[in-house]
Protein backbone atom coordinates (compact mmCIF):
# COMPACT_ATOMS: atom_id res chain seq x y z
CA UNK A 1 0.00 0.00 0.00
CA UNK A 2 2.73 2.88 1.13
CA UNK A 3 4.60 1.45 -2.57
CA UNK A 4 1.63 2.10 -4.30
CA UNK A 5 1.39 5.71 -2.57
CA UNK A 6 5.06 6.09 -3.46
CA UNK A 7 4.36 6.00 -7.17
CA UNK A 8 1.61 8.01 -6.83
CA UNK A 9 3.11 10.99 -5.62
CA UNK A 10 6.01 10.52 -7.90
CA UNK A 11 3.96 10.95 -10.41
CA UNK A 12 2.25 13.99 -9.08
CA UNK A 13 5.14 15.48 -8.41
CA UNK A 14 7.13 14.99 -11.82
CA UNK A 15 4.31 15.78 -13.90
CA UNK A 16 5.57 18.78 -16.38
CA UNK A 17 4.47 22.29 -14.84
CA UNK A 18 1.93 24.48 -17.68
CA UNK A 19 2.69 28.35 -17.02
CA UNK A 20 -0.57 30.88 -17.84
CA UNK A 21 1.14 33.44 -20.67
CA UNK A 22 -0.07 36.96 -20.12
CA UNK A 23 0.83 37.58 -23.89
CA UNK A 24 -2.36 38.58 -26.08
CA UNK A 25 -2.93 35.48 -28.62
CA UNK A 26 -2.56 36.88 -32.82
CA UNK A 27 -6.57 35.20 -32.91
CA UNK A 28 -7.72 38.09 -30.54
CA UNK A 29 -7.12 40.82 -33.36
CA UNK A 30 -8.51 40.76 -36.92
CA UNK A 31 -6.56 39.98 -39.91
CA UNK A 32 -8.94 41.67 -42.01
CA UNK A 33 -11.55 44.71 -41.91
CA UNK A 34 -14.95 42.93 -40.89
CA UNK A 35 -18.10 42.82 -42.75
CA UNK A 36 -20.81 45.58 -41.36
CA UNK A 37 -18.29 46.36 -38.21
CA UNK A 38 -19.97 46.64 -34.94
CA UNK A 39 -19.02 46.99 -31.27
CA UNK A 40 -20.35 44.38 -28.41
CA UNK A 41 -19.89 47.33 -25.77
CA UNK A 42 -18.88 51.03 -25.83
CA UNK A 43 -15.29 51.28 -26.81
CA UNK A 44 -12.95 54.77 -26.63
CA UNK A 45 -10.89 55.99 -29.92
CA UNK A 46 -8.23 57.75 -30.06
CA UNK A 47 -6.92 60.88 -32.52
CA UNK A 48 -3.14 58.42 -32.33
CA UNK A 49 -2.31 54.64 -33.73
CA UNK A 50 -0.87 54.25 -30.80
CA UNK A 51 -4.39 54.78 -28.63
CA UNK A 52 -3.42 57.96 -26.93
CA UNK A 53 -4.57 61.19 -27.58
CA UNK A 54 -8.15 62.38 -26.44
CA UNK A 55 -10.18 59.93 -26.23
CA UNK A 56 -14.21 59.79 -27.34
CA UNK A 57 -16.78 57.11 -26.85
CA UNK A 58 -18.26 54.94 -29.71
CA UNK A 59 -21.42 53.37 -28.49
CA UNK A 60 -22.96 49.61 -30.20
CA UNK A 61 -24.82 49.91 -33.49
CA UNK A 62 -23.27 53.05 -34.24
CA UNK A 63 -22.17 53.55 -37.97
CA UNK A 64 -19.21 52.21 -37.60
CA UNK A 65 -16.74 52.77 -40.83
CA UNK A 66 -13.34 51.39 -41.09
CA UNK A 67 -11.13 52.63 -43.31
CA UNK A 68 -8.22 50.44 -42.82
CA UNK A 69 -6.28 47.87 -40.67
CA UNK A 70 -2.99 49.32 -39.11
CA UNK A 71 -0.51 46.21 -37.95
CA UNK A 72 2.82 47.59 -38.81
CA UNK A 73 4.24 50.32 -36.23
CA UNK A 74 1.95 49.72 -33.82
CA UNK A 75 1.98 47.37 -30.42
CA UNK A 76 -1.70 45.97 -30.93
CA UNK A 77 -3.25 45.92 -34.30
CA UNK A 78 -5.75 49.10 -34.72
CA UNK A 79 -8.36 50.26 -37.09
CA UNK A 80 -8.53 53.60 -38.81
CA UNK A 81 -11.88 54.65 -39.06
CA UNK A 82 -13.19 56.85 -41.78
CA UNK A 83 -13.24 59.89 -38.84
CA UNK A 84 -9.04 59.99 -38.97
CA UNK A 85 -9.46 57.87 -35.43
CA UNK A 86 -8.73 54.71 -33.86
CA UNK A 87 -9.88 52.31 -32.26
CA UNK A 88 -8.04 48.51 -30.95
CA UNK A 89 -8.85 45.70 -33.65
CA UNK A 90 -9.76 43.58 -31.06
CA UNK A 91 -12.33 40.67 -31.23
CA UNK A 92 -13.43 41.33 -27.94
CA UNK A 93 -14.87 44.22 -29.29
CA UNK A 94 -15.27 44.63 -32.90
CA UNK A 95 -17.73 42.15 -34.49
CA UNK A 96 -18.72 41.02 -38.22
CA UNK A 97 -22.40 42.38 -37.57
CA UNK A 98 -23.76 39.53 -40.61
CA UNK A 99 -26.31 37.10 -40.48
CA UNK A 100 -24.64 34.22 -38.57
CA UNK A 101 -27.33 31.18 -40.43
CA UNK A 102 -30.72 31.26 -42.01
CA UNK A 103 -32.97 28.30 -42.56
CA UNK A 104 -36.18 27.28 -43.39
CA UNK A 105 -38.89 27.66 -40.61
CA UNK A 106 -42.63 26.74 -41.91
CA UNK A 107 -45.07 27.82 -38.97
CA UNK A 108 -48.20 30.15 -37.61
CA UNK A 109 -47.33 32.83 -35.41
CA UNK A 110 -49.16 35.66 -33.94
CA UNK A 111 -48.12 39.04 -33.54
CA UNK A 112 -47.30 40.65 -30.24
CA UNK A 113 -49.46 43.84 -29.26
CA UNK A 114 -46.22 46.33 -30.41
CA UNK A 115 -43.56 44.84 -33.05
CA UNK A 116 -40.98 45.91 -35.46
CA UNK A 117 -40.99 44.68 -39.06
CA UNK A 118 -37.32 45.17 -41.20
CA UNK A 119 -36.44 44.87 -44.74
CA UNK A 120 -34.25 41.87 -43.74
CA UNK A 121 -33.25 39.91 -40.31
CA UNK A 122 -31.83 42.70 -38.16
CA UNK A 123 -27.87 44.02 -38.16
CA UNK A 124 -26.69 47.24 -38.24
CA UNK A 125 -27.94 49.03 -40.92
CA UNK A 126 -31.25 47.40 -41.58
CA UNK A 127 -34.24 49.81 -42.08
CA UNK A 128 -37.43 49.07 -41.12
CA UNK A 129 -40.76 48.73 -43.21
CA UNK A 130 -44.15 50.22 -42.82
CA UNK A 131 -46.81 47.52 -43.64
CA UNK A 132 -50.65 46.96 -43.11
CA UNK A 133 -49.75 44.04 -40.29
CA UNK A 134 -51.64 44.86 -37.04
CA UNK A 135 -50.91 43.28 -33.69
CA UNK A 136 -52.91 39.92 -32.51
CA UNK A 137 -52.81 38.81 -36.02
CA UNK A 138 -52.25 35.69 -37.31
CA UNK A 139 -49.03 35.58 -40.09
CA UNK A 140 -47.02 32.69 -41.66
CA UNK A 141 -43.47 32.72 -41.01
CA UNK A 142 -41.25 30.61 -43.99
CA UNK A 143 -37.34 31.45 -42.88
CA UNK A 144 -35.70 31.80 -39.30
CA UNK A 145 -31.99 33.63 -39.17
CA UNK A 146 -30.12 34.29 -36.17
CA UNK A 147 -27.94 37.19 -36.29
CA UNK A 148 -25.75 38.84 -33.37
CA UNK A 149 -28.68 40.49 -32.24
CA UNK A 150 -31.73 37.81 -31.86
CA UNK A 151 -33.42 35.36 -33.84
CA UNK A 152 -35.63 36.78 -36.35
CA UNK A 153 -38.45 34.97 -38.44
CA UNK A 154 -39.39 36.06 -42.24
CA UNK A 155 -43.38 36.80 -42.50
CA UNK A 156 -44.37 35.91 -45.99
CA UNK A 157 -44.83 39.01 -48.56
CA UNK A 158 -43.88 41.34 -45.19
CA UNK A 159 -40.35 41.30 -43.86
CA UNK A 160 -38.50 39.82 -40.70
CA UNK A 161 -39.52 40.30 -37.68
CA UNK A 162 -37.77 39.65 -34.00
CA UNK A 163 -38.96 36.62 -32.31
CA UNK A 164 -39.32 38.28 -29.42
CA UNK A 165 -42.19 40.47 -30.96
CA UNK A 166 -44.02 36.93 -31.82
CA UNK A 167 -46.19 34.33 -30.12
CA UNK A 168 -46.21 30.74 -31.22
CA UNK A 169 -49.58 30.15 -29.71
CA UNK A 170 -53.10 32.04 -30.74
CA UNK A 171 -52.77 35.10 -28.44
CA UNK A 172 -56.03 37.51 -29.33
CA UNK A 173 -57.50 36.84 -26.16
CA UNK A 174 -54.89 39.45 -24.77
CA UNK A 175 -56.88 41.78 -27.08
CA UNK A 176 -60.15 40.54 -26.05
CA UNK A 177 -59.24 41.12 -23.03
CA UNK A 178 -57.82 44.77 -23.56
CA UNK A 179 -61.04 45.53 -25.21
CA UNK A 180 -62.56 44.84 -22.14
CA UNK A 181 -60.78 46.51 -20.12
CA UNK A 182 -60.95 49.66 -22.15
CA UNK A 183 -64.67 49.63 -23.24
CA UNK A 184 -66.98 47.90 -21.78
CA UNK A 185 -65.79 47.44 -17.65
CA UNK A 186 -68.94 48.28 -16.34
CA UNK A 187 -71.02 47.39 -13.28
CA UNK A 188 -74.21 45.89 -15.16
CA UNK A 189 -72.26 44.08 -17.44
CA UNK A 190 -71.01 40.30 -16.89
CA UNK A 191 -69.20 39.56 -19.85
CA UNK A 192 -66.89 35.99 -20.36
CA UNK A 193 -65.37 34.54 -23.46
CA UNK A 194 -63.84 31.38 -24.64
CA UNK A 195 -61.62 29.92 -27.28
CA UNK A 196 -62.45 26.62 -27.19
CA UNK A 197 -59.34 25.07 -29.03
CA UNK A 198 -57.20 27.34 -27.22
CA UNK A 199 -59.56 27.01 -23.82
CA UNK A 200 -57.73 30.82 -23.49
CA UNK A 201 -60.56 33.02 -21.63
CA UNK A 202 -61.37 36.87 -21.04
CA UNK A 203 -64.11 38.34 -19.14
CA UNK A 204 -65.06 41.38 -16.86
CA UNK A 205 -67.20 40.99 -14.03
CA UNK A 206 -67.68 37.04 -15.23
CA UNK A 207 -68.40 35.73 -12.00
CA UNK A 208 -70.78 37.98 -10.76
CA UNK A 209 -74.53 36.31 -10.50
CA UNK A 210 -77.56 37.96 -11.91
CA UNK A 211 -81.03 36.64 -12.81
CA UNK A 212 -80.42 34.62 -15.79
CA UNK A 213 -84.06 34.36 -16.75
CA UNK A 214 -84.41 31.53 -19.85
CA UNK A 215 -80.72 31.13 -20.54
CA UNK A 216 -81.45 28.65 -17.32
CA UNK A 217 -83.03 26.21 -20.26
CA UNK A 218 -79.29 25.73 -21.37
CA UNK A 219 -78.83 22.64 -18.90
CA UNK A 220 -82.60 21.55 -19.27
CA UNK A 221 -81.19 20.84 -22.85
CA UNK A 222 -78.29 19.78 -21.78
CA UNK A 223 -79.48 16.84 -18.98
CA UNK A 224 -82.21 15.35 -21.49
CA UNK A 225 -79.31 15.19 -24.12
CA UNK A 226 -77.34 13.41 -21.89
CA UNK A 227 -80.51 11.35 -20.75
CA UNK A 228 -81.00 10.66 -24.65
CA UNK A 229 -77.39 9.57 -25.15
CA UNK A 230 -77.57 7.01 -21.78
CA UNK A 231 -80.61 5.87 -23.95
CA UNK A 232 -82.94 6.53 -21.01
CA UNK A 233 -84.89 8.37 -23.33
CA UNK A 234 -85.43 8.42 -26.91
CA UNK A 235 -86.49 11.53 -29.18
CA UNK A 236 -89.67 10.14 -30.50
CA UNK A 237 -90.77 9.47 -26.94
CA UNK A 238 -94.36 11.05 -26.15
CA UNK A 239 -94.79 12.98 -23.36
CA UNK A 240 -98.54 14.55 -21.72
CA UNK A 241 -98.75 18.34 -21.42
CA UNK A 242 -100.97 18.11 -18.34
CA UNK A 243 -101.55 21.10 -15.67
CA UNK A 244 -99.06 19.25 -13.15
CA UNK A 245 -96.08 20.10 -15.35
CA UNK A 246 -96.63 23.60 -14.55
CA UNK A 247 -97.44 23.49 -10.64
CA UNK A 248 -93.52 22.32 -9.38
CA UNK A 249 -90.92 24.25 -8.14
CA UNK A 250 -88.52 25.92 -10.74
CA UNK A 251 -91.49 25.62 -13.50
CA UNK A 252 -91.70 28.86 -15.71
CA UNK A 253 -94.54 30.96 -15.79
CA UNK A 254 -96.43 29.85 -18.80
CA UNK A 255 -97.33 33.08 -19.44
CA UNK A 256 -94.00 34.49 -20.58
CA UNK A 257 -92.23 33.16 -24.56
CA UNK A 258 -93.60 30.11 -26.58
CA UNK A 259 -95.78 28.73 -28.90
CA UNK A 260 -96.99 26.16 -26.70
CA UNK A 261 -100.43 26.33 -25.05
CA UNK A 262 -100.25 28.46 -22.14
CA UNK A 263 -102.92 26.15 -20.92
CA UNK A 264 -102.41 22.33 -20.30
CA UNK A 265 -104.11 20.53 -23.52
CA UNK A 266 -103.69 17.30 -22.42
CA UNK A 267 -101.89 16.26 -25.89
CA UNK A 268 -98.66 14.62 -26.32
CA UNK A 269 -95.87 15.92 -27.61
CA UNK A 270 -92.49 14.08 -28.91
CA UNK A 271 -89.62 14.87 -26.73
CA UNK A 272 -87.63 15.84 -29.82
CA UNK A 273 -90.02 18.46 -30.66
CA UNK A 274 -89.89 20.03 -27.32
CA UNK A 275 -86.39 20.22 -27.31
CA UNK A 276 -86.82 22.18 -30.71
CA UNK A 277 -89.40 24.66 -28.95
CA UNK A 278 -87.33 25.42 -25.91
CA UNK A 279 -84.07 25.95 -28.29
CA UNK A 280 -85.81 27.75 -31.27
CA UNK A 281 -88.49 30.32 -29.31
CA UNK A 282 -87.69 29.36 -25.71
CA UNK A 283 -90.86 27.58 -25.12
CA UNK A 284 -92.24 28.07 -20.92
CA UNK A 285 -94.19 25.51 -21.11
CA UNK A 286 -92.12 23.05 -23.30
CA UNK A 287 -89.22 23.44 -20.84
CA UNK A 288 -91.65 22.67 -18.04
CA UNK A 289 -92.83 19.60 -19.63
CA UNK A 290 -89.13 18.46 -20.16
CA UNK A 291 -88.36 19.59 -16.75
CA UNK A 292 -91.30 17.35 -14.84
CA UNK A 293 -91.21 14.11 -16.56
CA UNK A 294 -87.25 13.69 -18.12
CA UNK A 295 -85.31 16.33 -15.16
CA UNK A 296 -87.64 14.77 -12.39
CA UNK A 297 -88.55 18.06 -11.44
CA UNK A 298 -85.02 19.03 -11.10
CA UNK A 299 -84.30 16.16 -8.23
CA UNK A 300 -80.90 15.31 -6.68
CA UNK A 301 -79.48 13.47 -9.98
CA UNK A 302 -80.44 16.67 -11.69
CA UNK A 303 -78.76 18.82 -9.60
CA UNK A 304 -75.60 17.17 -9.50
CA UNK A 305 -75.16 16.47 -13.57
CA UNK A 306 -76.04 20.56 -13.91
CA UNK A 307 -73.09 21.20 -11.26
CA UNK A 308 -70.57 19.08 -12.83
CA UNK A 309 -70.64 20.71 -16.29
CA UNK A 310 -71.47 24.11 -15.35
CA UNK A 311 -68.66 23.80 -12.31
CA UNK A 312 -71.41 26.20 -9.78
CA UNK A 313 -74.34 24.85 -7.82
CA UNK A 314 -77.86 26.30 -10.78
CA UNK A 315 -81.01 27.07 -8.49
CA UNK A 316 -83.96 26.39 -10.79
CA UNK A 317 -85.93 28.44 -8.54
CA UNK A 318 -84.14 31.62 -7.97
CA UNK A 319 -81.90 30.90 -11.57
CA UNK A 320 -79.20 33.76 -10.38
CA UNK A 321 -76.06 32.60 -12.03
CA UNK A 322 -73.09 34.45 -13.80
CA UNK A 323 -72.15 34.38 -17.60
CA UNK A 324 -68.82 32.02 -16.87
CA UNK A 325 -71.29 29.73 -15.41
CA UNK A 326 -73.80 29.86 -18.28
CA UNK A 327 -71.23 29.81 -21.01
CA UNK A 328 -69.58 26.35 -19.11
CA UNK A 329 -73.48 24.85 -19.39
CA UNK A 330 -73.20 25.65 -23.69
CA UNK A 331 -69.91 24.48 -23.60
CA UNK A 332 -70.80 21.25 -22.41
CA UNK A 333 -73.71 21.13 -25.10
CA UNK A 334 -71.08 22.18 -27.63
CA UNK A 335 -68.98 19.23 -26.55
CA UNK A 336 -71.74 16.79 -26.23
CA UNK A 337 -72.66 17.10 -29.54
CA UNK A 338 -76.21 17.91 -29.20
CA UNK A 339 -79.11 18.15 -32.06
CA UNK A 340 -80.24 20.57 -29.49
CA UNK A 341 -77.09 23.19 -29.95
CA UNK A 342 -77.90 22.67 -34.03
CA UNK A 343 -81.44 23.48 -33.24
CA UNK A 344 -79.94 27.11 -31.45
CA UNK A 345 -78.43 27.91 -34.65
CA UNK A 346 -81.89 28.76 -35.78
CA UNK A 347 -84.04 30.71 -33.52
CA UNK A 348 -86.74 33.58 -33.73
CA UNK A 349 -84.16 35.79 -31.77
CA UNK A 350 -81.68 35.66 -34.39
CA UNK A 351 -82.06 39.04 -35.35
CA UNK A 352 -80.74 40.86 -32.52
CA UNK A 353 -78.43 40.44 -29.83
CA UNK A 354 -75.38 38.36 -30.44
CA UNK A 355 -76.41 36.86 -34.01
CA UNK A 356 -77.62 40.19 -35.31
CA UNK A 357 -74.59 41.23 -37.47
CA UNK A 358 -72.29 38.22 -37.47
CA UNK A 359 -71.77 35.94 -40.49
CA UNK A 360 -71.02 32.78 -39.69
CA UNK A 361 -73.23 30.19 -37.62
CA UNK A 362 -74.61 30.88 -33.93
CA UNK A 363 -76.02 28.88 -31.76
CA UNK A 364 -77.31 31.03 -28.49
CA UNK A 365 -79.69 30.93 -25.83
CA UNK A 366 -81.24 34.22 -24.87
CA UNK A 367 -82.54 35.29 -21.34
CA UNK A 368 -85.11 38.77 -20.72
CA UNK A 369 -86.65 39.48 -17.77
CA UNK A 370 -87.07 42.50 -15.87
CA UNK A 371 -84.03 44.96 -16.57
CA UNK A 372 -82.19 41.79 -17.50
CA UNK A 373 -81.06 40.71 -21.02
CA UNK A 374 -78.83 38.30 -21.60
CA UNK A 375 -77.67 35.93 -24.67
CA UNK A 376 -75.28 32.98 -24.86
CA UNK A 377 -73.67 31.83 -27.96
CA UNK A 378 -71.29 29.48 -29.59
CA UNK A 379 -70.12 31.41 -32.27
CA UNK A 380 -68.58 29.21 -35.26
CA UNK A 381 -65.62 31.73 -36.40
CA UNK A 382 -62.41 30.24 -38.42
CA UNK A 383 -61.72 29.26 -33.83
CA UNK A 384 -65.01 28.40 -32.43
CA UNK A 385 -65.21 30.33 -29.29
CA UNK A 386 -68.03 30.94 -26.68
CA UNK A 387 -69.45 34.49 -25.68
CA UNK A 388 -72.04 34.66 -22.78
CA UNK A 389 -73.16 38.50 -22.21
CA UNK A 390 -75.52 39.55 -18.91
CA UNK A 391 -76.61 42.98 -18.86
CA UNK A 392 -78.64 44.82 -16.35
CA UNK A 393 -80.31 48.03 -17.67
CA UNK A 394 -79.15 47.63 -20.84
CA UNK A 395 -80.26 47.11 -24.52
CA UNK A 396 -80.01 44.40 -27.60
CA UNK A 397 -77.73 47.15 -29.26
CA UNK A 398 -75.47 46.97 -26.31
CA UNK A 399 -75.45 43.16 -26.91
CA UNK A 400 -74.91 43.43 -30.63
CA UNK A 401 -72.19 46.21 -30.29
CA UNK A 402 -70.20 44.19 -27.81
CA UNK A 403 -70.78 40.78 -29.97
CA UNK A 404 -69.65 42.41 -33.30
CA UNK A 405 -66.23 44.08 -31.30
CA UNK A 406 -65.29 40.69 -30.26
CA UNK A 407 -66.27 38.78 -33.61
CA UNK A 408 -64.16 41.67 -35.29
CA UNK A 409 -60.72 40.10 -33.34
CA UNK A 410 -61.95 36.43 -33.48
CA UNK A 411 -63.18 35.87 -36.74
Amino acid sequence: MKKLLAIMLMIVFSAPVFAISTEKSSSEFFNNIPENPNIHHAVSSFSKPDLTGKAQKIKPDSALKIKALITKNVKTPVFKLSDGRFIKASQDSVYADIVLRQDSFLKNCWLKKTFTVYQSPYVTGVKKVNTNLKGYSKVHISKRAVTNHGVYLKADGKGWIDEKDLAFADNRMEKVQDLLNQKYNKSNYSIYIKQLNTQKTAGINEDKAMYSASVTKLPILYFVEKQIKDRKVKLTDKLTYTEQVNQFKGAYKTEGSGELPKKADNKTYTVDSLLKAVAQHSDNAASNILGYYIAHQYDKAYQETVEKIAHAKWSMENRNVSSKTAANAIEALYYQQSPALNYLKSTEFDGDRISRDIAVPVAHKIGDAYDYKHDVAVIYAGEPFILSIFTDKSSYDNISAIADDVYGILK
